[in-house]
């Protein structure tokens, strides 16, 4: 075999979708700060064998998501080989996909439905409103909750293989769960502002993954 001819465009394509759907999780540890308050704070549930620290907090929730990232290769690898062998066009794209959607977007919603601190439900339906005080992490953890669902669902349903349904389903998701924390009485603020962020960020993740499923289609 000879290892330096060039890669084929479909081995190029899945060569960086599989690096652009690893580098999610980095852009998301570096939103919170250095690699060293990211250890201490993933560490902080285990020090309590609480289940509600586990479950209930965002700690709890981030190191869950750690620890369930080898799962997930396996579960993306046992997919694909089970497509490759019946025969199934374009195995790992549409396994890597499934299985990246689940694991970028579960735990961010996850942690959106953790009781808040606020005192009874808040709700803001005027545009801007909230956006102004928000800080950068803030702004830019918003813009994370649906980037793995942008990013990979065009990719994989070409129902959706479109930057405004992106946008759109996005949109969709994000208005759901600020209606579930309102309904939930959650002490959290159910903002316009929120959902508008979640769907830019869905919108420009798929806007990031265009070259690769404007290539398929």
């Amino acid at each position: 075999m000879d290892h330096g001819s060039p890669l084929s465009a479909p081995a190029r394509r899945k060569r960086m979708i599989v690096i652009a759907g690893l580098a999610l999780p980095a852009v998301a540890l570096a939103a919170f700060g250095p690699l060293g308050m990211v250890l201490r704070m993933l560490a902080m549930p285990l020090h309590d064998p609480d289940w509600h620290r586990w479950v209930a907090t965002f700690n709890g929730v981030a190191l869950i998501t750690v620890l369930a990232l080898p799962p997930a290769a396996l579960a993306a690898w046992a997919l694909a080989r089970r497509r490759k062998a019946a025969g199934v066009p374009a195995p790992w794209r549409m396994s890597l996909a499934e299985v990246g959607i689940v694991y970028g977007t579960v735990p961010c919603a996850w942690i959106i439905l953790l009781p808040g601190d606020e005192n009874g439900a808040v709700v803001n339906l005027v545009p801007l409103h909230d956006l102004l005080t928000m800080d950068a992490g803030q702004i830019i953890g918003n813009m994370l909750v649906f980037a793995a669902l942008g990013f990979l669902v065009p990719l994989r349903f070409a129902a959706l293989a479109s930057v405004p349904r992106a946008l759109a389903l996005g949109a969709g998701c994000s208005a759901l769960l600020e209606i579930l924390q309102y309904l939930l009485r959650l002490d959290r603020v159910s903002s316009v502002d929120d959902v508008l962020l979640n769907a830019a960020g869905a919108g420009l993740a798929a806007l990031a993954s265009r070259p690769w499923w404007r290539a398929r289609a």
